[in-house]
């Protein structure tokens, strides 16, 4: 008889569940500390460079950079941990004594695709609160090559800002509001579209409605003379907003404070496609471990014995790997303005969950 229940019974999808949610966490464990390892290994000189840093100063690179390995390998882990189990069960022909019950592939892969919704809503959490604030302190002490920074500052490297015809770049941004201060200033003064001279100063701060430039020099390209001044008020009407917005990092926000910057941004006059494609992908991203299991079901099916549990095995690591190529292919895409946003973040996802429901369905015929 047909089990027509869209779960198999209750001991059977929990003994499942819990096996492949142990061998998903297991691969993840292993996955990342190897390579926290390695990116450890290839960081440690840069940051024991600076004068100052120590023993204290890996462990808390470590600290920032951990979270984020942790969220961008649980996918690859959840795909692994779903070839591990299922591979296993269809060697010991748990696989087969389920099928000669009456339960449906579809069946069989359900307590694993329910499991991985609640990995997926763990690992939105997980990123929204915990990811976003190590990624944008980790940038902001890269951005001063691990140096020393001031607790509580922000810092935003290589900000362009349009002042008229004239282009102002700052190489590092820090604070907000009144107390925002720029660092490494150029200031390309142009007149019809042409370069009229080259202002160059160590800091800048707000003042009488614009920007006085500390250490200032100034280079004509027509007469090539270089002259200096303490100091130089300039960008009249160039608000510290700006600086602040021109470097806005969808991996730096959580899905709430995105949305407000993505507002601010499009009211200055900011392309925003690429931070809306990010925007997307904060829920398409974490939701990509449902697809894991469907994608690698294919190594649960079939005979053990008949010698092709590798190939389907590979076959399944194979869909899961080209599923993570074209997200990453179709989000760089929607960076440079080529795809929509909401494509870039989502098709991937409904071309590879067509993919494998395709794959499941010819293989349960």
């Amino acid at each position: 008889m047909i089990n027509i229940h869209f779960f198999p019974s209750r001991r059977i999808a929990l003994y499942m569940a819990k096996t492949f949610v142990l061998r998903s966490m297991a691969v993840l464990v292993a996955l990342v500390l190897i390579l926290q390892t390695l990116d450890l290994l290839g960081e440690s000189g840069k940051i024991l460079r600076q004068a100052g840093n120590g023993d204290s100063d890996l462990w808390y690179y470590v600290s920032l950079r951990f979270p984020q390995l942790v969220a961008r390998f649980l996918p690859f882990s959840v795909l692994l941990g779903t070839l591990i189990t299922l591979a296993t069960m269809n060697q010991n022909s748990e696989i087969v004594s389920m099928k000669a019950a009456g339960i449906s592939a579809h069946q069989i892969i359900a307590p694993l695709v329910l499991a991985s919704f609640a990995i997926a809503a763990l690992a939105f959490l997980f990123s929204e609160t915990i990811v976003t604030r190590a990624t944008a302190k980790l940038n902001d002490w890269q951005a001063v090559d691990y140096g020393p920074l001031a607790p509580g500052d922000g810092v935003a490297a290589n900000a362009w800002v349009r002042a008229g015809d004239d282009l102002i770049r700052a190489g590092q941004v820090t604070g907000a509001g009144a107390g925002t201060r720029l660092h490494d200033v150029s200031l390309y003064d142009r007149a019809g579209g042409r370069l009229v001279a080259i202002v160059t100063a160590e800091r800048a701060r707000p003042a009488e409605g614009g920007w006085r430039l500390d250490e200032v020099e100034r280079f004509d390209v027509v007469t090539t003379a270089t002259t200096s001044a303490p100091s130089l008020v300039a960008a009249r009407g160039v608000t510290p907003d700006q600086f602040t917005l021109a470097d806005v990092r969808a991996d730096e926000q959580d899905i709430v404070a995105l949305s407000r910057s993505i507002d601010d941004l499009e009211a200055a006059g900011f392309p925003t496609d690429a931070l809306k494609a990010g925007l997307w992908h904060k829920i398409s991203g974490p939701l990509s471990a449902v697809l894991m299991p469907l994608l690698a079901a294919v190594a649960a099916f079939g005979l053990a014995r008949s010698g092709q549990l590798f190939v389907r095995a590979v076959i399944g690591m194979g869909l899961g790997f080209a599923y993570f190529v074209v997200d990453n292919f179709a989000l760089a895409m929607g960076n440079l303005g080529a795809y929509p946003p909401l494509l870039a973040a989502w098709a991937p996802f409904a071309l590879f969950l067509l993919i494998g429901e395709t794959v499941l369905i010819r293989t349960e015929e």
